[in-house]
């Protein structure tokens, strides 16, 4: 006789389940305080398969494509569902190499055939007619050994390099209709979950593949091309194979081989390169650019860019100074709120623009501005005799998440800045 087991969810209820029931099944209880379709769960904090089945007891979540997790989940369900979908169409020989992510999708080339906007379409058409068959996404644990072997026979050099430099013995694969696939992490139960997704045509054999992420969950957004930004991207895959790394298993090799130093100089002289014309193009518009506008999302290495292209710029004479939009937050009590009721530090709306632009504008005119320091603690901006007055060769370099922002920078005309995104 099977027995019952206790599952506490988020300790709002405790339900009793047959032992062996999904947790697919057991989802179903708790859909009601999901926006969308359950995609994982994670049972006494492991994330486990919706298929897997329920042995002990436990405290269960769920995640949808509205959390962090879910959606990576519903990210790697609709990459192999366009694997499968190109396939199907063209054979075993077409493939789908996928880049990296770009404006909330993902940019992707299509392998052995020519892609057009009539062969995307076709190609859309496929994975939503693989949706509507709602099909497996079946977890496999194999030989490492084998999966070598099976993915050498297949011609995927790429996964084979991979899976080299793994030290586990068991790996695993998904199976999707009848082709299996290495990726990290969850899949979704089945492909009728993953029914939101968009392919935009870029250039070439390159396209996009959009779909809902934490943002925007419940459709998927126009892709919008920066053309500026995609060219930039491709100038470092391009680089990245002139020096023999396009992906993570060449990384891996080269570091098996102790040669890791070798490239970080590489990396290090790439970036280098980078500043040194950045400084050129800013010493070509000497006595006009007085604010350089640098930006980037967290932990991209602004600070360290503002640092070392400070540097550059001293060389070729600047005199340089560094303001950092963190220290013209609004008061702790004026910061808006997010719909949680949490204070959102992010939003451009958390800066104090107005005095933002008074500053930057007494600086251009050659005043003398007292600046602020914002004491995170109190919440509140201190003046503590910091005063800036800019002369001939005096430059600003402005560092923040919304720099760039031509909000934030309104009161200052077009050709006394330059904007830099890292």
């Amino acid at each position: 006789m099977q027995g019952m087991i206790k599952v506490n969810f988020r300790d709002l209820e405790t339900l009793e389940f047959p032992e062996g029931t999904t947790y697919e099944e057991i989802s179903h209880s708790f859909q009601k305080y999901f926006g969308y379709p359950i995609l994982v769960a994670k049972v006494d904090n492991h994330l486990k398969s919706l298929k897997s089945q329920l042995d002990k007891k436990c405290d269960i979540d769920f995640y949808d494509r509205s959390s962090i997790v879910g959606n990576t989940v519903y990210s790697n369900s609709v990459q192999l569902l366009l694997i499968v979908a190109i396939k199907q169409l063209f054979g075993k020989d077409a493939d789908v190499q996928i880049e990296h992510s770009i404006d909330r999708g993902i940019y992707c080339e299509l392998v052995g055939e020519n892609l057009t906007k009539a062969v995307l379409s076709k190609i859309e058409a496929k994975m939503k007619e693989i949706v509507k068959q709602d099909l497996i996404y079946t977890k496999l644990s194999v030989l490492r050994l084998d999966a070598i072997k099976y993915f050498k026979k297949k011609n995927q050099m790429d996964k084979v390099n991979v899976l080299k430099y793994i030290s586990n013995s068991f790996i695993n694969l998904y199976r999707l209709d009848e082709e299996y696939d290495y990726f990290f992490g969850e899949m979704a139960p089945s492909t009728k979950v993953v029914d939101e997704f968009k392919l935009t045509y870029i250039k070439d054999n390159g396209f996009v593949l959009s779909y809902p992420n934490i943002y925007n969950p419940e459709c998927t957004l126009d892709y919008k091309h920066h053309e500026v930004v995609f060219e930039e991207f491709l100038k470092y895959t391009l680089w990245g194979r002139n020096i023999h790394i396009s992906n993570a298993s060449d990384l891996n090799k080269i570091v098996s081989m102790g040669k890791y130093n070798e490239v970080i100089q590489l990396a290090e002289t790439h970036y280098e390169s980078q500043l040194a014309k950045i400084a050129d193009i800013i010493y070509e518009r000497k006595g006009e650019v007085k604010f350089i506008l640098l930006s980037g999302p967290s932990s991209s290495g602004k600070t360290t860019t503002a640092k070392k292209l400070s540097i550059y710029l001293q060389a070729r004479g600047f005199n340089t100074h560094a303001i950092s939009t963190d220290d013209y937050f609004l008061e702790r009590k004026d910061t808006p709120k997010d719909e949680n009721g949490n204070y959102d530090f992010e939003c451009l709306e958390a800066l104090d623009m107005d005095l933002f632009n008074r500053h930057m504008s007494k600086l251009l005119d050659g005043e003398r501005v007292l600046l602020p320091e914002f004491n995170f603690i109190t919440g509140k901006k201190e003046y503590k005799k910091n005063y800036l007055q800019l002369k001939e060769n005096d430059i600003v370099i402005i560092e923040g998440l919304h720099a760039i922002n031509d909000i934030l920078t309104m009161s200052i005309d077009k050709k006394n800045k330059i904007k830099i995104y890292v």
